[in-house]
């Protein structure tokens, strides 16, 4: 069996190809560092030829809401196009819990309109919503530093690690389609601010985070529950605490 990993060379896309190699799997990488580019469509025809399913963990150099929107809009188009061209028969794409049309976060919105066109594309497909991986507490801080403080909106979060998405991937990946979605989240529910909070200050990050009346979540406002799962989510195992005891080994 041959799975391209869009995104095969990233955070989660690492960890997906690593499993499925484990599983006996011919995992392909696929990124502008391996030759292939959404964007342009370069690379995609070659690297899918033969491929049984494609793992889409990609995502955009930037925030930027125009690029984001170009992203999802262009890149998913052109790697839909490949697919159907190859023949692939599982498009897996790994999305946000708390992702639609009307949201106020641009990224998310985009993101909508790329699940739009998997939803659309005509090749069989089953898509991954999961909340805030534990990995992306710096990011989070990052993009809500605000003259040294990291001010963030009153939101709840169900915050998940990355092994337990990128198996959850690969279980998906090797399996029939769904063409449906499933949401998927961590076994904790918490303030976005204690989340992040924790995360950073694990690895000596000393930034004060509170939280803030008028703060926004990557310059959208956001409902306090917005980003929870919903009520049929797969919950799993790893506890915020336990990541971080061991990631600090």
């Amino acid at each position: 069996m041959k799975i391209v990993v869009l995104g095969g060379t990233g955070q989660i896309g690492s960890k997906v190809t690593r499993l499925l190699r484990e599983r006996g799997v011919d995992a392909v990488p696929a990124s502008p560092s391996t030759g292939v580019d959404v964007m342009t469509g370069a690379g995609l025809d070659a690297v899918l030829a033969g491929a049984d399913a494609a793992i889409d963990v990609s995502k955009p150099r930037s925030y930027d809401p125009a690029v984001v929107d170009a992203y999802f809009r262009t890149g998913i188009g052109n790697l839909l196009r490949a697919e159907h061209a190859a023949g692939v028969r599982h498009h897996v794409a790994l999305a946000a819990v708390g992702t639609g049309p009307t949201t106020d976060i641009p990224f998310y919105r985009a993101k909508a309109v790329g699940t739009e066109l998997v939803q659309a594309g005509g090749v069989p497909f089953s898509l991954v919503h999961a909340t805030q991986f534990f990995e992306f507490a710096d990011a989070i801080a990052d993009s809500g530093t605000v003259d040294g403080d990291v001010v963030l909106p009153d939101v709840l979060v169900q915050p998940i690690a990355g092994d337990d998405v990128a198996r959850v991937i690969v279980d998906i990946a090797v399996a029939d389609p769904r063409n449906g979605e499933v949401d998927i989240a961590g076994p904790e529910v918490m303030p976005l601010a204690e989340f992040v909070g924790r995360g950073i200050a694990a690895h000596g990050d000393r930034r004060p985070v509170r939280v803030g009346a008028d703060a926004t979540y990557f310059g959208g406002r956001i409902g306090r529950t917005a980003l929870l799962p919903g009520p049929d989510a797969r919950i799993l195992p790893t506890r915020l605490e336990d990541w971080l005891a061991r990631e600090a080994r």
